[in-house]
């Protein structure tokens, strides 16, 4: 199956740019610095990947950091520059960015998304250096609102990949992390932190 708005559901987000911070809450930084926490590495580079209109930035940028917004999505994008943050548009599943150029990155609600995300996941691997770490947030497909949620994007017509907390800790690993779960419930926190050695 297919998302009929092409792959990542980029057409749908790019209709939706100019709404979606009014239907979404804003993100809740505490458990993304929780999985910041596990860092072998001063963070100071953050990549907010698939980050949108910079919902999940906006609140990183209260806390001290100041992520650069990386998306696919031209109308997200817009939006996350009208807002102030740094942007660099691009797929996720093959970032246009160095190796090893970044302390850490963030995915919040929007792995799921990705056409391939265990590419993206390799990606973020292959662009965090030795110590740093993935935070990423998600919906687990097994609770009751998570088995809605999954039932809403398939009738929206979504084509989208959800795993449960353990299976998304083992796609971490099987990318080259070192993973753990930060926070379990309907929206989950995982972390994923590349080897020094």
């Amino acid at each position: 199956m297919t998302s009929r708005f092409g792959p990542g559901d980029v057409r749908f987000f790019d209709r939706l740019a100019r709404l979606y911070d009014l239907a979404m809450p804003p993100a809740r930084v505490r458990p993304l610095r929780d999985g910041f926490a596990f860092a072998d590495r001063p963070i100071e580079r953050v990549l907010d990947l698939a980050g949108g209109t910079g919902r999940a930035s906006r609140g990183l940028r209260r806390v001290g950091f100041d992520p650069v917004v990386v998306d696919i999505s031209a109308g997200m994008l817009a939006r996350a520059r009208e807002a102030g943050h740094e942007v660099v548009r691009g797929d996720v599943g093959a970032l246009p960015i160095a190796d090893d150029a970044i302390d850490a990155a963030v995915v919040v609600d929007a792995l799921h998304h990705l056409p391939d995300p265990e590419a993206g996941l390799r990606e973020a691997a292959r662009v965090v250096a030795p110590g740093g770490v993935l935070v990423v947030q998600e919906f687990h497909p097994g609770t009751t609102l998570g088995r809605a949620l999954v039932a809403g994007e398939r009738v929206i017509g979504f084509d989208s990949t959800f795993w449960t907390p353990a299976e998304l800790c083992a796609a971490l690993s099987d990318a080259g992390f070192e993973s753990r779960i930060v926070r379990e419930g309907f929206e989950y926190v995982v972390v994923g932190r590349v080897p020094t050695e």
